[in-house]
């Protein structure tokens, strides 16, 4: 497997956790897509979704827009501030996508909407409203 890019050509990092959740990313519309394969390490429930995986891929789907939004400034650190998760649909045992969508990039803090589906975009599981802290330079 490839490492993913951004949209400069250079290797996007994403957190450790990321890895844990055997996510990957696909390109959709020039922006990152993050596809997240269900299995016994994101199951609550036999055959459901656990709660904190859908919440870390929106995260993880916050900070692949981000990285990819400002990879052409050079190297900057994300953290997370807050993270407000709303479920919609309990999410069963099929892949996982999520989306960032950036509403606001500032000099020091970032605000991002993530999506989370698994069939149909139009259904989302889960949405996310995301603040980041950005450390430039």
């Amino acid at each position: 497997m490839s490492t993913p890019r951004t949209a400069i050509g250079q290797a996007m990092v994403l957190p450790p956790y990321a890895e844990w959740l055997g996510c990957s990313i696909e390109w959709a519309e020039g922006a990152p897509q993050l596809v997240m394969p269900f299995g016994d390490h994101v199951m609550g429930w036999p055959g459901l979704l656990q709660g904190g995986a859908i919440a870390g891929l929106l995260e993880v789907a916050g900070i692949a827009a981000l990285t990819h939004r400002l990879s052409s400034e050079g190297a900057s650190r994300i953290k997370p501030v807050t993270v407000t998760t709303d479920y919609l649909r309990t999410g069963r045992d099929h892949p996982t996508r999520a989306v960032g969508t950036i509403l606001r990039l500032g000099q020091r803090v970032a605000n991002v909407e993530a999506t989370a589906w698994q069939e149909d975009r139009d259904r989302p599981i889960a949405t996310a409203r995301l603040n980041y802290r950005i450390l430039r330079g």
